[in-house]
């Protein structure tokens, strides 16, 4: 259920001010009484959860001044002025600055209930918009980490979004190192529950008495996190690591909560990279609860040309973070990194490409002795695996022109320069590989 906005009265007559907060309670409102403009604007912000109606003379602030401070807060405020006998022409000016409508002295409480109910209306309306912006806005920033245009990829958003405006619990699983935590941040953030919680635990982090503590309660400060996460999404990382003990309490908060639950639970397992994976380590019931929607994480070995464009992204951060210049990966070079099996998957990659950063900040050292470091095979660097050499020709190409583009901040001229390409020939590369000249502007 929605809750009951708030009607600002702001009058400096403290008999008028009790009798519209009087009459409007009765109407069913919830009110707040100012008695002065300067009072009031101490309270009122730009998302002030309700509506305002003010006398427009006042000592100090009138109310034509109160107006426009309010109108410079947030230009979508509801507010009605409370004019005297000759002030019409005063209430025409207000209503020309913002405010919504106004009522005469002595006023009329049947036409005041009205705009009062038409007040909160369209303030609800807006608030509620300006919060799904909002929702919308935070879920695609999350989206917008998950880089990547491989079929896989692909897929993954399209599991997100749509299990994100599922009510069931969701067990994320996958190798280390694959962004689980991610995907668990962006399936609350594009889901209903986007402006409620998002609680972590790690189960690994904590011994079992400290953790049924974190889980439960009771804590010597604050909700523990079944309670911090009432109506939102209480992610359970290494879930795996709870113990029967813990399993079987939270199986039992799982049954309380019913169908459709108030709080999701997004359980996410590390087991898979061990040789097991979360139903060799969860009971049965609790391990069918939590997996009602899963979603499996794919390897970054198994992303295809994903694997440049996330070295391509996290050596421009390092480089920015360093103050150099990122390293100019070659087709060798390229084809080492696609062809790496990358045990560690994403986590490991980032360690590449900062190392590659600091290695071309100080003109020494190639990828390949990054990736031997890290235990990779690299002697094979023409091994495809079964994959043509079209594709890894075509992925070095991908990355070749879009390091241009953004290096040369989308001038084509200079792109065309420096990879002695004509017009016509790039247009057709960048669009076969979806590369717009507007995203490097």
């Amino acid at each position: 259920m929605s809750r009951k906005l708030k009607i600002a009265i702001v009058d400096d007559e403290p008999d008028m001010r009790e009798s519209i907060s009087q009459w409007l309670v009765l109407s069913g409102f919830e009110t707040e009484t100012f008695a002065s403009a300067e009072d009031a604007l101490k309270v009122i912000g730009s998302d002030w959860p309700g509506v305002v109606v003010s006398d427009i003379r006042m000592p100090g602030m009138d109310g034509i001044a109160f107006l426009k401070r309010l109108m410079g807060l947030d230009s979508s405020l509801p507010v009605i002025m409370i004019t005297g006998h000759g002030d019409v022409p005063i209430a025409v000016e207000a209503m020309r600055i913002g405010a919504m409508d106004f009522m005469e002295k002595p006023f009329n409480p049947d036409k005041m209930t009205a705009l009062a109910k038409k007040a909160t209306q369209s303030r609800r309306m807006t608030l509620d918009n300006r919060a799904l912006r909002r929702d919308l806005s935070e879920g695609q920033q999350v989206m917008s980490k998950l880089i990547g245009s491989s079929p896989v990829m692909d897929r993954l958003r399209e599991d997100i979004l749509d299990l994100g405006q599922a009510d069931g619990h969701v067990l994320i699983d996958g190798e280390t190192g694959t962004g689980k935590t991610l995907v668990a941040h962006a399936l609350h953030a594009v889901g209903p529950r986007a402006s409620k919680k998002f609680i972590p635990v790690s189960c690994a982090a904590y011994n079992d008495e400290a953790l049924t503590a974190r889980l439960f309660g009771p804590l010597e400060d604050g909700l523990p996190a079944v309670e911090e996460a009432r109506g939102g999404t209480l992610c359970l990382e290494d879930v795996e690591a709870l113990s029967e003990g813990l399993q079987a309490r939270l199986l039992a908060f799982i049954s309380e909560q019913g169908a459709p639950a108030e709080t999701r639970i997004i359980a996410i397992s590390n087991a898979r990279g061990e040789g097991r994976k979360a139903e060799d380590s969860l009971r049965p019931d609790l391990f069918y609860r939590l997996s009602a929607l899963k979603i499996t994480l794919p390897p970054l070995r198994a992303r295809g040309e994903d694997i440049l464009a996330l070295f391509t992204r996290m050596a421009e951060q390092f480089s920015e973070e360093y103050g150099c210049e990122p390293p100019q990966v070659s087709a060798q070079e390229a084809a080492q990194l696609l062809q790496a099996p990358w045990p560690g998957n994403i986590r490991q990659l980032i360690n590449v490409a900062e190392r590659a950063v600091l290695q071309n900040r100080r003109g020494s050292g190639s990828i390949a002795s990054l990736l031997m470091a890290d235990g990779e095979d690299t002697q094979q660097a023409t091994t495809t695996e079964g994959k043509p050499l079209k594709e890894y020709v075509e992925s070095f190409e991908k990355m070749l022109i879009d390091n241009t583009m953004r290096r040369h901040k989308g001038s084509i001229a200079s792109v065309m320069e420096e990879l002695c390409l004509p017009r016509r020939t790039l247009n057709e590369k960048m669009a076969k590989y979806g590369l717009q000249r507007g995203d490097y502007l």
